[in-house]
């Protein structure tokens, strides 16, 4: 693969040949771990409270070190990975992430889970961008490729939606520190597993990697999600709490960019961006998140609160969007080759919203088959887009970028989630708190407590008793479900704007051929194309011989010009055939280096036509 070296044979790199399947199912296990502890602490936030007397800031940053820190560092191990080697990173991310949830696990005090949590943030960092690029390099076949970012994205799905069933059946077993202990198992058959089994890769190497543009962009995207957050804990948008991380973070991510810009070798290069389909997935990633993510949150609480179920019976209501998304992720190579980039990502946006608008219909009692049929809509069209958008952002990005394109992938998504919990909380908290500002016989001070959030309202009805209680509840009821359905037509709203931004993809996802697949010969290429709808010299079958245009069932997958080109300067004995071997590139002029090489039969007859 061009760009990309790949170790030899020595201890702790993967031997030549070692299975690629073996691979990507040590990088799935890497994932899930990073996933898990994404969400699994969520539900044991009561218990912590209860064990650790943590303050109210104390028990925020309890919450947000992890993702705050991992959102911030992972443009700089993406990078760092690319420069010195995505395996050895890996490792030592394995590494971090084990003695972190070592210390989390025996945590006394609150500082020190805090710090544990951030610590945990660092090894995720240096986990996630890790596994997608060393994805990108094992599996150098695009058509291979997108049936293991099918399963990688798959098991990212698994990991978000299992953590809450998974920490909820812990804590009714085991102490809340059992949470971060499952780490400890998995990790130490992961790190001799990954040293023996993961290939060891690196992106380009020239010229000295730019630590202070590492510690710029870290810096900055920490201020931004920082920011974002304080308005989704429900600071005010003009708060000094929120506009001095926000501005300062946009800042530092300015002076970032003009830093890249003017460097002759960038951490990343930005002219990735200007690739069409390279900033269109990053944008539908960025929607999807900021869609979904928060609506999300809100649910959670609209199961628990309202239809009063468990964490572990949330968890598992939960559980067929994780299995639809598991299925979309499986199928998405089969997708992307029938449908292309375009219509996938556009599709799949306009099923998400579709779900969403169904779930308009919950109210105040259960109605499990409508949240089932929702929720199984909703996990197959958020995975099918994220699928096509992954698929096509990591395949556009050059091979020596692959850390740098994940990590930019990773950051959008992060950020993505942290601008959707911050907007949609906004939107859920402007429709729900005026109707409890006067409820007949609440004092005014009541309401207003009871404004904050739903489980303040039922605390602060709890304490008035009586007949005001009981109208502050049910009041407080039914202005959540009026936020959650207004709540949910703006994310609809949301996924349909991702929908146009969609049409911006390719409407094929084209597939250049390996060398492993050059070499061949043509008979094989031939009987290839004959299987594929193509015809011997590569190009798609059913073409209409008037006037050229493609059949529309022709084959979506097509070989590029190039892979065909590049079989025409193959030895006539390895081409089955007598055709002529064009000159090669390092005997042309410029102008004839930069022109298509013509195939042997095109070219026959147009200079029989000449004599």
């Amino acid at each position: 693969m061009s760009g990309t070296s790949t170790a030899g044979a020595r201890p702790g790199a993967a031997r030549p040949g070692a299975n690629r399947w073996v691979v990507l199912f040590v990088l799935c296990v890497s994932l899930l771990l990073v996933a898990l502890d994404a969400t699994v602490l969520h539900v044991a936030v009561p218990a912590v409270t209860a064990d650790l007397g943590p303050s109210g800031v104390e028990l925020l940053w309890i919450v947000d070190a992890y993702p705050l820190v991992c959102a911030s560092l992972l443009i700089l191990f993406g990078t760092l990975g690319d420069r010195v080697g995505r395996r050895r990173v890996l490792l030592l991310g394995y590494a971090i992430f084990a003695a972190a949830s070592a210390a989390a696990t025996l945590a006394h005090t609150p500082e020190v889970l805090i710090g544990a949590r951030a610590l945990l943030g660092v090894g995720g960092a240096m986990i996630m961008p890790a596994t997608l690029s060393v994805l990108r390099a094992v599996f150098p076949d695009r058509r291979e490729r997108a049936l293991a970012i099918g399963i990688w994205t798959a098991v990212a799905a698994v990991g978000a939606a299992v953590g809450p069933v998974l920490g909820g059946f812990l804590l009714e077993h085991f102490w809340w520190g059992s949470v971060f202990l499952i780490n400890l198992p998995l990790l130490a058959v992961l790190l001799p597993v990954g040293r023996l089994v993961l290939p060891e890769s690196k992106g380009g190497t020239d010229g000295p990697w730019d630590v202070l543009g590492a510690l710029m962009a870290a810096a900055g995207v920490l201020g931004v999600v920082c920011g974002v957050k304080r308005v989704g804990a429900g600071e005010g948008p003009l708060s000094p709490l929120t506009l001095v991380p926000l501005c300062a973070g946009a800042a530092l991510l300015v002076l970032f960019v003009r830093r890249q810009r003017h460097r002759e070798h960038p951490l990343i290069d930005l002219r990735m961006f200007a690739r069409r389909t390279f900033s269109t997935s990053v944008g539908c990633i960025v929607l999807a998140m900021l869609a979904l993510v928060g609506l999300e949150l809100i649910a959670v609480q609209y199961l628990q609160l309202v239809l009063g179920l468990s964490p572990l019976q949330t968890g598992l209501r939960l559980l067929p969007l994780t299995f639809a998304a598991m299925a979309a992720g499986v199928t998405g190579s089969v997708m992307l080759a029938r449908l292309g980039p375009r219509r996938m990502v556009a599709w799949g946006f306009v099923l998400t919203a579709a779900a969403v608008l169904l779930l308009v219909r919950m109210g105040q009692h259960d109605r499990p088959a409508l949240l089932t049929v929702g929720f199984v809509l909703l996990g197959w069209g958020l995975q099918t887009t994220l699928f096509g958008a992954y698929e096509s952002m990591l395949s556009e990005a050059p091979a020596e970028q692959a850390g740098g394109a994940a990590a930019v992938g990773e950051t959008s998504y992060q950020l993505g989630a942290g601008m959707g919990i911050a907007l949609l909380g906004s939107v859920m908290n402007a429709t729900y708190a005026p109707a409890l500002a006067s409820v007949k016989g609440v004092p005014g001070s009541a309401g207003t407590a009871a404004a904050s959030s739903l489980g303040e309202a039922y605390a602060v009805a709890a304490r008035l008793d009586g007949p005001a209680g009981a109208a502050l509840r049910t009041a407080a009821r039914h202005s959540f479900v009026h936020g959650l359905h207004v709540t949910l037509l703006v994310s609809a709203g949301l996924l349909l704007l991702g929908a146009v931004w969609a049409l911006r993809l390719p409407r094929v996802a084209e597939c250049p051929a390996t060398p492993a697949a050059v070499d061949r010969g043509d008979g094989a290429d031939r009987a290839d194309a004959a299987g594929k709808g193509q015809d011997a010299q590569g190009g798609p079958a059913g073409r209409d011989g008037q006037d050229g245009r493609e059949d529309p069932g022709a084959r979506e997958l097509r070989e590029p010009q190039d892979a065909r080109d590049l079989r025409e300067t193959r030895p006539p004995e390895q081409r089955g055939g007598t055709r002529r071997t064009p000159r090669p590139a390092s005997a042309r002029t410029p102008r004839q280096a930069r022109e298509p090489v013509e195939p042997s039969a095109a070219r026959a007859a147009t200079e029989a036509g000449t004599r």
